[in-house]
C-alpha cells in the first residue's frame, strides 16, 4: 500500500497562499520615531547642560521679565493625553471593521493636535520671550525644543489625515491595519516627547 500525505490529496486547483509582506510602513514608521527622538534628546540634553550651567553661576534661567504660566502647558499635556485615548480607540475600532468609529476617533486626534498647535501658538504670544538680545543663548534653545516638537506633532496631525484619507478610500480594514498601526506608534511617541518637554521646560522652568 502506498502512503499518500495530505498534499497529495489536495487537488491540483488548490493555489498556495501568497507570503506574508512585512509591515514596512510601521517599520519605516519606528525608524523614523527613533531618529526623531534621538535628535529631540540631543537638543534636550544641550537645553539641560546649559540651563544647569547658568544656575550653578548663580544666574537666572528665564531672561529678564519672561515668566511661562503652566496653565497653558497643563492644557497641552491633558489636550496630547486625551488624544492618546482617542488613537487607542482608532486602533481598536479598525481591528474590529468599525469603520464609523474609526473616522470619528480619527477626528478627534486630528482636533486634539490642530488645538495642541493653536494653545503652542497662543503660548508664545503671551510669554513675550525675545528670540534675540543679550540672553541670546537661551530663547534659541527653548524655541529650538518647542518648535522641533510643533513640527513633529504637525507631521503626526498629518499622518493621521492621510491614513483616515486612505482608510476611507477602502485601503484599511480589519484584514490590513497597517496605515493605522503606523499613526498610532508616530503620534504616541510624539505625545510622549512633548510630556518630557512639558516637564523639562515650563515645570522646571
Amino acid at each position: 500500500m502506498t502512503d499518500i500525505t495530505i498534499f497529495d490529496a489536495l487537488p491540483d486547483t488548490v493555489v498556495a497562499p501568497e507570503p506574508t509582506r512585512p509591515r514596512l510602513l510601521v517599520i519605516g514608521t519606528a525608524l523614523v520615531a527613533g531618529a526623531m527622538s534621538m535628535g529631540m534628546a540631543g537638543l534636550l540634553g544641550i537645553y539641560v547642560e546649559s540651563r544647569a550651567a547658568v544656575l550653578a553661576e548663580g544666574g537666572v534661567w528665564l531672561p529678564s521679565g519672561v515668566s511661562i504660566p503652566l496653565t497653558q502647558p497643563n492644557m497641552m499635556a491633558i489636550t496630547l493625553v486625551m488624544s492618546v485615548v482617542a488613537m487607542a480607540w482608532a486602533v481598536s475600532a479598525i481591528r474590529h471593521d468599525d469603520r464609523a468609529n474609526t473616522y470619528i476617533a480619527l477626528t478627534l486626534c486630528v482636533i486634539f493636535g490642530f488645538s495642541y498647535l493653536a494653545q503652542t501658538a497662543f503660548l508664545f504670544e503671551i510669554m513675550g520671550m525675545p528670540a534675540a538680545g543679550d540672553d541670546l543663548g537661551r530663547p534659541p534653545l527653548i524655541y529650538a525644543l518647542v518648535g522641533a516638537h510643533l513640527i513633529i506633532m504637525g507631521v503626526a496631525t498629518l499622518y493621521v489625515v492621510i491614513m483616515g484619507l486612505r482608510t476611507l478610500g477602502g485601503n484599511y480594514s480589519a484584514k490590513d491595519v497597517e496605515g493605522i498601526y503606523g499613526a498610532a506608534l508616530f503620534w504616541n511617541v510624539a505625545v510622549v516627547l512633548y510630556l518630557i518637554v512639558w516637564y523639562a521646560i515650563y515645570i522646571t522652568k
